[in-house]
């Protein structure tokens, strides 16, 4: 890196500040600026690892010159900024000192022979972020939030994730009648309906449905659904966190499928 790519700005009211403050702070401004920004060592450790190419890495005065190369190398231009106002822009109680921009990348197509996680209208931001945590853990590839579900790209959500957006297909802002295009098995969970999920002979790939915290599933995903599975509760809980019933059920679907592969029909 040459001196003339580092840029050093103290300005609160500089306009480079004024945007990232935006994306760090409001859950939609990313659809807005086309960018999406990483905050931590962990997210931009993801983010080099799937070999994004940081559009601008920031760092606090503080930590500049303690930055590791390989951190400062990747990016195609570096930021400087005064420690109170990297503190001012963080989303974190504890700001992390470093963060990448990363261009927002390009919508993508529903996939219909990927297995999938279907959010509707999850509206938690860290339920959010667990699940597409599960989703890539457990081999499924793509998750599809219908309108009225939280940004998927929104800062809590990715802190959430924890680097697992860099590895997923992420459609935003789809109608139930998109799911029509699937071509696997709809599966949704009910706490009175269908066999217990680990009695239940789950198709591979597939895609499982996961609903409204308070409200679950919607009837128009409901109406599309091939099976319905039950997580028992013998504790005795009315339900369970969406983002644990997303674990057990994409975990569930994982271990049936490395076991006994079936095909979808």
């Amino acid at each position: 890196m040459t001196s003339s790519s580092i840029t050093h700005i103290q300005s609160r009211d500089n306009a480079f500040v004024k945007d990232l403050r935006r994306l760090a702070q409001d859950s939609t401004a990313y659809r807005k600026q086309g960018r999406v920004w990483l905050e931590g060592d962990h997210l931009c450790r993801a983010a080099l690892a799937r070999g994004v190419v940081p559009a601008i890495a920031v760092f606090s005065a503080s930590f500049w010159p303690l930055v590791p190369a390989q951190y400062a190398q990747s990016a195609i231009k570096i930021i400087v900024l005064a420690d109170a106002l990297f503190a001012d822009i963080s989303g974190l109680e504890s700001p992390a000192h470093m963060g990448y921009l990363m261009d927002l990348p390009a919508a993508p197509a529903l996939a219909p022979l990927t297995a999938a996680v279907v959010l509707d209208r999850v509206q938690d931001a860290g339920n959010v972020g667990s699940i597409l945590r599960s989703a890539a853990a457990f081999g499924f590839g793509q998750v599809l939030a219908l309108k009225g579900t939280a940004a998927l790209w929104a800062p809590k959500v990715l802190r959430a994730g924890m680097g697992a957006h860099l590895g997923l297909r992420l459609v935003e802002g789809l109608e139930p009648e998109a799911l029509a295009a699937l071509q696997m098995p709809l599966i949704i969970t009910s706490s009175h309906q269908g066999a217990l999920v680990q009695h239940q002979r789950l198709p591979w790939p597939c895609a499982w449905a996961l609903g409204h915290e308070g409200q679950g599933v919607g009837e128009a995903v409901a109406a599309r659904a091939a099976l319905s599975v039950r997580i028992g509760q013998p504790g005795g809980e009315e339900s369970l966190n969406v983002a644990a019933a997303a674990a057990i059920c994409l975990h569930a679907s994982a271990v049936g499928a490395t076991a006994a592969p079936t095909q979808a029909h």
